[in-house]
């Protein structure tokens, strides 16, 4: 039987740049640096999608948000569309979750008191649940904790926090958790991974693993919580002032504005008014619960060694979104910022060419792209309605002759329930949506109805200085619309659309969507 195993890691809110290997001076990753010494790290590598729900369907569907608009968390997923699960099983093997994917149930042909139409942390459908663990049910995690004698709180969340440390807000402490590191919350999730292929190492598997960190609460188990120095973790990039940010876009000020609501992060302070020397702490911790997640990653690389499944197992390790960690005065995920949609993505495949190892690709890869790679290396076909491309070409250690020149996200920010942000900037539901293309030169941010935004990424890779209203950049900023449209056209829904009917029965055209260059050729012609 041909080995077909496949770990598929994804964290939860962890940065882009922050890994050791590419040179962040706070990043502790030397297991993550190992695996990208042995495999492939594509440094280009974005969401199309945020806050964690929407991100999550997108990475497992291989579908734009504008395609499967479940684009909230808590909107629902049409269960039309299939999903990596899904296909997977088609294929006779059962795919198992350690962990959660925010999925939200659709509540069609549902009883309306269906314990799953609370929640927006459900499990994607074609996913056997092997371990749960997610930010509102730690139910398996206290079992064992409790199990090895720990006391639970009678709050269950006040497991992260220790009764000898002062909190600065109900989100973050100094001090360490209560927990040992070899009783956290993401070592549980390690250790059931290594318990569930530990009796299947004559088996093929698919395992996809989702750590909660480096997410909040930014509380570490020690000697994590303060194995970094906050003196070593660069500064927020950022606008002198708060106003002078605000001042940037009326979508900013609004969220600056959420931000300011001590329930945005959920604690019973404000974050923005925190004083700097604590919220340099805080991206200190944050560090350290992605060394902590890196240490677990090492223990299960180890095992697969051990046991001769490491040359046998499609390794990929990616994160959900980023995090804005103080960047423009910004915390969590959302918008059009780099901090929150550049995320790492490393893959190790076992059958490729030794002169592939360590290789680093700084073409633009999306997260729709690791649906259509998985299906691909499993030998499995890619369904006709992926927005995605498989990386196959550039894991066997070649350069594909065409690919993406940039790289495409969506941001939904409208709230049925809450309304924030269509009372704050009088728009409807359907009007709160941002669409950003981005490649080295430019990234164009377009809203439905509020003005769109420019910056020059070679002048100002910071994101500072908004070039939408200058005349000068007005070609610019039209070029970009334009290839946008072009994009959203290309990728439109099309899961019938190449078949057509005829005397000899239904026709499918199984034909790519097009070279991706080919939507920017007639403007370089």
């Amino acid at each position: 039987m041909a080995e077909r195993k496949v770990l598929f890691i994804a964290a939860d809110q962890w940065r882009g740049d922050a890994l050791g290997c590419l040179g962040h001076p706070a990043a502790s990753t030397p297991n993550l640096d190992a695996l990208a010494a042995d495999g492939v790290s594509f440094t280009n590598h974005f969401t199309s999608s945020a806050p964690c729900g929407p991100a999550r369907t997108t990475l497992l569907t291989g579908l734009y948000p504008f395609i499967h608009r479940s684009v909230r968390n808590g909107t629902p997923l049409d269960r039309r569309h299939t999903n990596i699960a899904l296909e997977v099983r088609r294929s006779g093997q059962d795919p198992v979750l350690l962990g959660y994917t925010d999925s939200s149930a659709d509540p069609r042909e549902m009883a309306p008191e269906d314990p799953r139409l609370k929640s927006f942390e459900g499990i994607l459908p074609g996913f056997r649940l092997e371990a749960s663990l997610n930010e509102s049910c730690l139910s398996g995690w206290l079992s064992e904790l409790a199990r090895k004698g720990y006391q639970i709180p009678d709050n269950h969340f006040e497991i992260y926090t220790h009764p000898g440390s002062t909190p600065v807000c109900d989100r973050f402490q100094r001090g360490p958790a209560r927990y040992a590191a070899d009783d956290s919350d993401t070592a549980y999730i390690a250790d059931k991974l290594i318990d569930y292929i530990r009796l299947r190492n004559k088996e093929n598997w698919f395992a996809h693993v989702v750590f909660l960190r480096p997410h909040p609460p930014v509380i570490a188990p020690a000697p994590y919580h303060d194995m970094v120095d906050p003196a070593v973790v660069p500064t927020p990039v950022r606008h002198a002032s708060q106003q002078s940010e605000r001042d940037m876009h009326p979508y900013l000020d609004a969220w600056l504005k959420e931000q300011a609501d001590p329930a945005y992060f959920e604690s019973q302070v404000d974050v923005q008014s925190l004083p700097e020397e604590d919220l340099q702490a805080m991206r200190a911790v944050y560090f350290g619960l992605i060394a902590e997640v890196d240490a677990q990653i090492g223990r299960i690389i180890e095992h697969l060694k051990a046991t001769g499944e490491y040359d046998e197992t499609l390794i990929i390790f990616t994160s959900d979104h980023g995090e804005m960690l103080g960047d423009h005065w910004c915390w969590g995920k959302g918008g059009y910022f780099d901090s929150s949609n550049h995320i790492p993505l490393i893959i190790r495949d076992p059958h490729a060419p030794a002169q592939n190892r360590g290789r680093s690709v700084s073409a633009f890869t999306e997260s729709v792209d690791l649906t259509p790679t998985i299906l691909d290396w499993l030998g499995q076909a890619v369904p006709a309605e992926c927005n995605g491309h498989s990386l196959s070409t550039w894991l066997s250690g070649h350069t594909p002759e065409t690919w993406r020149r940039a790289v495409f996200w969506e941001f939904d920010f409208r709230n049925p329930v809450t309304k924030i942000y269509e009372t704050a900037l009088s728009l409807t539901p359907d009007e709160c949506t941002l669409n950003v293309l981005r490649d080295n030169d430019y990234k164009y941010v377009h809203f439905t109805a509020l003005p769109p935004l420019l910056f020059d990424l070679k002048n100002d890779p910071q994101e500072l200085v908004n070039l939408a209203g200058d005349s000068t950049y007005a070609s610019v900023a039209l070029d970009y619309a334009q290839r946008l449209l072009s994009h959203r056209m290309l990728h439109a829904e099309r899961t019938l659309t190449n078949a057509m009917l005829s005397p000899e029965g239904v026709i499918y055209a199984d034909t790519p969507r097009g070279e991706p260059d080919r939507l920017y050729a007639h403007m370089e012609s």
